[in-house]
């Protein structure tokens, strides 16, 4: 038995590789703050399993509290191969690093990073104690090498993660694990819908994502969760790559 665990199940591309893992008949738990409905209509077609579990990835006592959740549900004479989907992000507060209060600088580190961090080191852990296979798959961001005006929080959030997943694949190269990187580029998310909120003062490249949406060129969540999905089904998976959307389509 194959899972995936997602982080952000409820909507965007965290929605579309829930679906498509449950296509592929590959269990899914979702960790957000919301459920999606949809998703266990999609695992009844395929036989497949969806369980959702409440969290604000925020909150260190509610990472703890599903980490302890997963590993009583997961870990069974019947698990092969585990799945870590780290997806869930947040881009706002977008503002000059000036303006930006201490309690929102908080909570869009702990949500991009603390949170994929704790994740993929507890499931690391217990992987390794089971003799489960674990591939991980970060969510990153181009923003994490270019800087952009009134995203410091977000491009310095998407840069640690890249690094963290180069620096964690040279601790597990000897190993069955591997972790990824992987970019999406621009997609028709709620993530979008706030960047398009933002003003002029304080994120000066909006009038640019607005012609996106305005254009139509806003990639289909559910395209790039296909490229996902294939990066991650291959055999020949490169370990602490940084995989990028535009290399696929």
């Amino acid at each position: 038995m194959e899972t995936a665990i997602i982080t952000g199940a409820s909507k965007g591309l965290g929605a579309a590789v829930a679906k498509l893992f449950l296509e592929s008949g590959i269990n899914v738990v979702g960790i957000s703050r919301t459920d999606n409905t949809q998703l266990y209509s999609y695992a009844k077609e395929n036989n497949a399993d969806y369980q959702f579990i409440s969290c604000d990835l925020s909150e260190k006592d509610a990472i703890e509290k599903v980490c302890q959740s997963l590993e009583e549900i997961l870990f069974n004479d019947t698990l092969s191969k585990l799945y870590l989907i780290n997806n869930a992000g947040l881009v706002d507060p977008i503002d000059r690093a000036e303006n930006i209060e201490i309690d929102d600088l908080m909570k869009q580190i702990h949500v991009n990073t603390v949170a994929p961090m704790a994740l993929t080191n507890y499931f690391l852990k217990k992987a390794t104690e089971n003799n489960i296979q674990l591939l991980t798959a970060i969510v990153t961001s181009g923003a994490a090498d270019k800087p952009k005006y009134g995203w410091s929080v977000y491009c310095s959030t998407k840069a640690s993660m890249n690094m963290y997943t180069q620096t964690v694949a040279i601790e597990q190269a000897e190993t069955e694990h591997a972790i990824i990187a992987f970019s999406p580029g621009v997609m028709d998310t709620g993530m979008q819908e706030i960047i398009r909120s933002s003003s002029q003062g304080a994120f000066k490249d909006v009038e640019s994502f607005r012609a996106l949406k305005e254009n139509n060129q806003l990639r289909d969540a559910d395209v790039i969760g296909g490229v996902l999905i294939d990066i991650l089904m291959d055999d020949n998976i490169e370990n602490g790559k940084i995989y990028d959307v535009r290399e696929y389509i």
